[in-house]
């Protein structure tokens, strides 16, 4: 039974406030020193480039796997096909985990439970994978440690949210946006160099070390930012200092126990995916867009080792065009500053949530852009520069195109904002484990040019998606019983 630190269970302490008449009871605010928003500039950057780079840890681990396959089908004894599995179902994972991990956070609160103990258990079930004496093993610790690490793809973009006020997110959320897209382009870069010299296993337990560093610097650096949460302790500790029970928090007065408010915040991202109209559309949007990056991620490994000859740590290199895409994106945050800067002055200082989605609109045709290129300079005969060179604006429109999602999911379901990225989160994740299962055959039959062209023409086709939610977008908000109206 959980118990208060006053030493009575969370339910007995719940009965006696309830028992204090509402006139008598005291309601507990945050004091400027207390406020996650009031820290020092500095101790919530820090937090933010921490937070970030768990993300980034998190998600370079789901593409390392892929360096691998060849060392573990020879080690095991199994088909290619199997080998790829493991960044299936680690992606699977990291789809399934927000689901749970993310709505906790908004009865526990986005760090001591829902952050730190499951980047732990990440730790804990990186070792069978390190260690693995067979397949299933290996398989089965992938799926859990996806799962375990998917909290940085929820809990921390509302944890972010959490320590700047609406004016002034833009740029850290820039910053987390890009870590979580930048892994998988690191991953291969790090693998790459470690296949091509060592035995596979190195690669996972290198990752090991880099996990257990971010659970160090997480403990050290990142502080509980859930108000309500905060509000809660404040309550709990002032009546265990002072005697009185008529301290309460929001949270103390929540119908229900318990037990009753960890399954109501479950399943709250399923309905935004059900009932919120405009959730599930942008979700949708970012899911398939992920899902034809990670098919195009199996390009890379056909244009550069069977055609342009590459070794895996050159192979690993060809992605950094990706990477350079998304920085340079991340570079032009200053200028939207100014632009969101402007719309608030038209608006006398709160504009509408659907001002983020101008993002989206006018550079999600980088995307497109990126896939023609890389499609029509995959010959052998074009310098290997070329395609690299494309990638570049690929990695660019999917920063612009999830930034804005991100930025408005968090401004317009705040109050749910954990909620609503882990429903974005799972949906993408989804999307993105299962379209490379079938990346093989498509390539196999038609050809880098043919099957990277196709989901060019399927990206062109969504391009005037940002637009539409745009239009339509404050109608379904105001609509919507989890919106901000």
């Amino acid at each position: 039974m959980l118990t208060s630190q006053s030493g009575k269970s969370a339910e007995t302490a719940v009965e006696d406030i309830e028992r204090v008449p509402a006139e008598d009871s005291i309601l507990v605010t945050l004091e400027t020193h207390e406020d996650p928003q009031k820290m020092s500039a500095l101790r919530r950057w820090i937090a933010v480039f921490v937070i970030s780079l768990g993300a980034l840890c998190a998600t370079s681990a789901s593409s390392m796997a892929a360096f691998t396959e060849t060392g573990i089908a020879e080690a095991f004894h199994v088909s290619r096909e199997v080998t790829i599995l493991g960044v299936s179902l680690f992606v699977a994972g990291l789809g399934v985990g927000p689901l749970l991990v993310g709505p906790l956070s908004e009865v526990y609160g986005t760090y001591d439970y829902p952050a730190l103990i499951s980047y732990i258990l990440f730790l804990i079930f990186t070792f069978p994978i390190a260690f693995a004496p067979n397949i299933t093993v290996f398989l089965i610790f992938r799926l859990l440690t996806g799962f375990c690490g998917s909290a940085f793809l929820s809990v921390a973009g509302g944890s972010v949210s959490d320590l700047f006020p609406d004016s002034k997110v833009v740029n850290p959320m820039g910053v987390y946006t890009a870590s979580p897209f930048i892994g998988p382009t690191l991953g291969p870069l790090i693998a790459g160099f470690i296949n091509q010299n060592i035995d596979w296993r190195w690669t996972y337990r290198i990752d090991l070390c880099w996990i257990f560093v971010q659970c160090i610097l997480l403990f050290v650096f990142v502080p509980e930012t859930y108000a309500p949460v905060l509000l809660k302790k404040k309550a709990a500790r002032l009546r265990k200092q002072t005697g009185n029970p008529k301290y309460y928090a929001p949270l103390d007065r929540r119908q229900g126990n318990l037990a009753s408010a960890v399954l109501i915040s479950c399943y709250k991202p399923f309905q935004l995916l059900l009932f919120d109209r405009m959730a599930l559309l942008l979700n949708t949007w970012n899911a398939l867009l992920l899902g034809i990056l990670y098919l195009a991620f199996q390009a890379f490994p056909i244009i550069f080792q069977d055609k342009h000859h590459f070794n895996l740590q050159m192979t690993g290199l060809s992605f950094l065009g990706l990477g350079i895409g998304m920085l340079l994106a991340l570079s032009t945050l200053p200028l939207w500053n100014r632009l969101f800067e402007h719309k608030a002055k038209q608006f006398d200082g709160a504009y509408p949530p659907e001002v983020r989605l101008i993002m989206g609109q006018y550079f999600d045709l980088l995307f497109p852009t990126g896939l023609f290129w890389l499609a029509f300079t995959t010959y052998s005969g074009i310098p290997w520069i070329v395609p690299i060179i494309a990638s570049v604006p690929l990695g660019a429109g999917i920063f612009f195109s999830f930034m804005s999602t991100f930025m408005y999911l968090v401004t317009a379901y705040r109050p749910i904002s954990a909620s609503a990225m882990a429903s974005n989160s799972a949906l993408r994740c989804i999307f993105a484990a299962a379209f490379p299962l079938f990346a093989g055959p498509m390539y196999d039959r038609l050809g880098t040019v043919g099957a990277t062209a196709l989901l060019a023409g399927l990206t062109t086709l969504m391009a005037p998606l940002p637009f539409i939610f745009f239009r339509i977008g404050e109608r379904l908000r105001m609509k919507s019983p989890f919106a901000v109206h």
